[in-house]
């Protein structure tokens, strides 16, 4: 009981955060494409983004743990509710000094709340660490339910309720800000190891180097990320010409994405016993 009133406590904290990032992902291009911006710009604001992803990305990991991982999930939403605020501006620069912030709120999104989840669970609950698994599973299925409802909330709002493609970016930010208000009140601070993060970069690129399946699947992982990347900015530009409702191609994918991930749970351990090459 202990551990199961621990892990909604997580889930009501977490499960917010991820239906907000969900809902900023349906109509985005559209949003942009209705602010007149050509589509060479909408793909510079689209990289922003994803650039200060990858950037922030490689010393997250020593940002949370400095700053304290509580501290780091709640300056995750609010990052991202900046950002969403700033989808209402017509001005390129604002418009891309929000693809900046959704992209730093996006990397601590999923590395701070995770590793608070982790420190939490095995050093001041003493848990189990068999028990981890079980409450990223229920995530992962969570995620899922809510990847396809953001489609349909943001086809609702933005053409059923005929709020408009910023609509979605506005709807998100209540699930922000109850997300911080949760972990800001309910969850304890903890910190990890104080590494500058030029080290933590080094040891990683070394063991990168040293390690030659390491790096393959690295290549393998990075261009499989490319391939998703390019497909979130042209899906948008490819069904809207024929009138598809965007949400709910939205949704469609998210749910293949999920059905896909059940098949290879259920082939590498059920009756068929598939190995991952």
């Amino acid at each position: 009981p202990a551990f199961r009133r621990f892990q909604r406590e997580f889930l009501l904290g977490y499960l917010p955060a991820l239906a907000a990032d969900w809902l900023q992902g349906p109509l985005l291009f559209q949003l942009l494409q209705s602010r007149g911006f050509l589509r060479s710009q909408i793909a510079a604001l689209y990289s922003c983004g994803f650039a200060s992803n990858v950037a922030f990305g490689l010393v997250s990991g020593a940002f949370v743990d400095r700053l304290g991982r509580k501290k780091s999930c709640v300056l995750s939403s609010g990052l991202c509710s900046a950002s969403c605020l700033l989808q209402l501006s017509r001005d390129f620069l604002a418009l891309a000094a929000g693809r900046v912030l959704a992209g730093l709120g996006t990397s601590l999104l999923f590395s701070a709340f995770e590793s608070w989840y982790v420190h939490e669970h095995l050093e001041r609950h003493d848990f189990p660490a068999e028990w981890i698994p079980d409450t990223f599973s229920r995530v992962a299925l969570w995620n899922s339910g809510l990847a396809v409802a953001a489609g349909l909330v943001a086809e609702l709002v933005a053409e059923g309720l005929v709020l408009g493609p910023v609509a979605p970016f506005l709807v998100a930010v209540p699930f922000l800000v109850l997300s911080a208000i949760f972990a800001g009140k309910n969850w304890d601070e903890n910190y990890g190891k104080s590494r500058p993060c030029g080290k933590a970069c080094g040891e990683g690129l070394r063991g990168l180097v040293s390690d030659p399946q390491a790096l393959l699947l690295g290549l393998v992982q990075a261009l499989v990320e490319s391939i998703l990347l390019i497909f979130a900015f042209l899906w948008t530009p490819v069904l809207e010409p024929h009138g598809i409702p965007l949400g709910i191609a939205f949704s469609g994918f998210t749910a293949a994405s999920a059905a896909g991930s059940a098949l290879f749970r259920r082939g590498v351990s059920g009756k068929l016993r598939l190995q991952p090459l």
